[in-house]
């Protein structure tokens, strides 16, 4: 029992100095984790578009557009910049991006109108900016469906109040923004951003430290001669129990004070979520260690990064729904924590579920880390086994 723990001891030793010897692996546990999430956060902090710029093309010249025009441009969402003739001097000023939107009425909008009959309205958006198109179209929508409300009203001369109420709106509709009030892109989208940084922090530093010994040995190996590193399970609980201490200094920074500096939805119970949070710490562990064997040389980490990192925001379920996804990627996106960490996460965070509504992600999070330390301990035993029959390990 003294030499099992005297090894992993020896492991946490000079993995523990591994990590604070390189700048560039110290850069990803700590300055990247520092600083990511406030950076990614303070840029979309202001949650939703506020005062778009946008053109006017009025062919209608009428009282009725005007007022249009003037109650859109009322709203918080837009701000009318420039009033065109035409729509070719509207395009130009698209394409310069001095404005994200025009607003095209008709020359027939007040006529039919008068005549009771449906008016029309045409908005071209800048779709390269989708939150300034949210913004636009739903104050578009309002100020038409308002103003659709009044010209019902106008016409019943003789009706009371109530009935011109019940007209005017028969159903009454409440939009109500669960667990999202602001319905912002901050508080839809940072919690699986906060996630992602924990996981792809990892497997940058950890990849780059398994890159760097392969680099330093002539046979492009991660393990150092010596009687402690013959044991895979040692080695590898050796370089966790290194890298764990940081990551729960790290990890809490992450997600309990960076959403708090910035107003963040925080309604779940923080001992719950800690307890959540553990797996997801071990599963990103034992991931990274396992992954770290793709590092064949300290640049390899950054491909790896940036080919996993889009796609796995992506078939985690946050940017788009799951039922649109095809379910084999679905299934795919399970092999990796980030999938069941960012469901969990959400759920507790968010919604204010309790841990034992999210059993389904807590226990794939434990699976994850019983399957990738079982295949990072098998990895290493191949390559200790191969450096072993050729006689030729090199003396770190």
């Amino acid at each position: 029992m003294m030499i099992f723990w005297t090894d992993i001891y020896y492991v946490f030793k000079r993995e523990f100095y591994s990590i604070f010897r390189d700048h560039a692996v110290l850069t990803f546990f700590v300055a990247l984790t520092l600083g990511y999430p406030i950076v990614y956060t303070f840029i979309y902090s202001n949650e939703i578009a506020r005062e778009v710029p946008v053109a006017v093309v009025d062919h209608s010249k009428s009282a009725a557009s005007r007022e249009f025009i003037r109650n859109w441009d009322a709203t918080a969402s837009v701000d009318v910049v420039a009033r065109c003739a035409d729509m070719e001097e509207a395009k130009i000023l698209m394409y310069k991006k001095d404005i994200y939107g025009v607003l095209e009425i008709p020359e027939d909008f007040s006529k039919n109108i008068a005549l009771g009959e449906q008016a029309h309205v045409s908005l071209f958006c800048d779709m390269g900016a989708l939150l300034n198109y949210k913004a636009l179209l739903m104050a578009a929508t309002d100020v038409a469906l308002q103003m659709s409300k009044d010209i019902q009203i106008r016409g019943m001369e003789y009706a009371t109040k109530i009935t011109e109420e019940i007209k005017a709106s028969p159903v009454k509709i409440q939009d109500v923004k669960l667990f999202n009030p602001q319905g912002g892109f901050t508080s839809f989208l940072i919690p699986a951003v906060l996630i992602l940084v924990i996981q792809q922090s990892l497997l940058l530093g950890v990849g780059t430290i398994a890159g760097t010994e392969r680099d330093r040995r002539r046979k492009r190996s991660q393990l150092p001669v010596g009687c402690h590193f013959c044991r895979p399970a040692r080695v590898v609980l050796g370089k966790a129990f290194a890298y764990l201490p940081v990551y729960f200094v790290m990890g809490y920074w992450v997600f309990f004070i960076v959403p708090r500096l910035f107003g963040m939805t925080q309604i779940g119970e923080r001992g719950e979520l800690m307890l959540f949070l553990f797996p997801f710490l071990l599963a990103c562990v034992f991931f990274a260690i396992a992954m770290s064997f793709l590092s064949r040389e300290r640049e390899m980490p950054f491909l790896i990064f940036v080919f996993t990192s889009v796609p796995l925001m992506f078939i985690s379920g946050i940017s788009w729904p799951k039922s649109a996804i095809p379910e084999y990627w679905v299934w795919f996106g399970k092999l990796f924590p980030s999938s069941f960490g960012i469901d969990g996460f959400v759920k507790i965070n968010n919604t204010g579920a309790t841990l034992s509504e999210v059993l389904p992600e807590f226990w794939g999070l434990w699976i994850l880390v019983a399957v990738y330390f079982i295949v990072a301990c098998l990895l290493y035993k191949i390559e200790y086994r191969k450096l072993k029959n050729k006689k030729d390990l090199v003396v770190s």
